[in-house]
Formats: structure tokens, C-alpha cells, sequence
């Protein structure tokens, strides 16, 4: 399992139940790289869809304890979203918010794909910040570059010490 974000200066990830900056480079990433495979969010990452409709092309599981689209896989613990994983391929699975989700899956991620955005955003939740977290490196970086009037950069870390997700 993978999880996937971009994140501010302040490792923000969003503000009013939405993205901090409108970013096309990192959009396209994040369509390429989540396309044909199964997404893990929260009810209100769902609900900041368009229209709080489910992403196409992609298997949609959401954790909510309330009701959601029928169009989604819903799961409403640990539990139960754990044994709904336990049926797809771990590099098949993108953890794609909101900030508790993240908290709880990131110990279960080989891997975290983060955008770091060269800007404060005025986030409202954040992430832990991997730069500071010993059980994740920094193993790829991209060259900087201009999306949209912010500077921005792709990065990969790795998991030292994954959990495995027992089923």
C-alpha cells in the first residue's frame, strides 16, 4: 500500500475540505499514478469530489462510521477495511486522505508519494512531517519545477518499518 499527497512548507495537506493550491502537473501525476487501481480515503475526501461522486477508473473504499454513495466500497472500521484490502495487490493501493486516514494507514505504506509544494498554503490539517519521522527516507526526488506559480517537487520515501496488514 501506497498513500499519495501533496503537501505545504508545513506539511498541510488541506483547508476547508479541499486542496491548498490548484496544481496541474501534480494532478496529472496524481490521475496517472492512482488510474485502474484501488483508492483508500474518508468520507469527507469523498465528499470534496465533484458533486461527492467516487473518482472513475478506480476501485473507491471509504471509511465512514454514516452512510455513503453506493458507488463506493464502504467500510466502517480497522476491521472491515482491512479484510477489503486483504483482496487486492499491496502496490495496487493509494491511501489518498483526509489527514486521519493518512495517520492511520501511513504506518501500513511501503511507500509515500508526497508533492511538496515551495509555499505555506494556510492548512487547516496536516501530516506528519517525514523529513522528521525515522521510520521513513527520502529515496527520490525530482528536479523542481514551476505548476501553476509554485514550485514544486516530486518525492518518494520509503517505509523502514512497515506494518503488515494481517487479514
Amino acid at each position: 500500500m501506497k498513500a499519495i499527497f501533496h503537501a505545504d512548507r508545513e506539511w498541510g495537506i488541506g483547508k476547508k475540505n479541499d486542496l491548498m493550491f490548484s496544481l496541474p502537473l501534480d494532478m496529472k501525476f496524481f490521475r496517472e499514478t492512482t488510474k485502474d487501481k484501488i483508492i483508500v480515503m474518508g468520507r469527507n475526501t469523498l465528499n470534496s469530489f465533484p458533486n461527492g461522486k467516487p473518482l472513475k477508473n478506480r476501485v473507491n473504499i471509504v471509511l465512514s462510521s454514516k452512510k455513503v454513495d453506493e458507488d463506493v466500497i464502504a467500510v466502517h472500521n480497522s476491521d472491515e477495511l482491512f479484510e477489503e484490502l486483504n483482496k487486492y495487490p499491496e502496490d495496487d493501493v493509494y491511501v489518498i486522505g483526509g489527514a486521519s486516514v493518512y495517520n492511520m494507514l501511513m504506518p501500513y505504506c511501503s511507500e509515500v508519494l508526497v508533492t511538496k509544494v515551495d509555499a505555506i498554503g494556510g492548512a487547516e490539517v496536516y501530516v506528519n512531517n517525514l523529513d522528521e519521522d525515522d521510520r521513513f527516507e527520502l529515496v527520490q526526488q525530482s528536479v523542481p519545477q514551476l505548476d501553476n506559480g509554485y514550485t514544486i517537487t516530486f518525492c518518494t520515501y520509503r517505509n523502514k518499518h512497515i506494518k503488515k496488514i494481517i487479514g
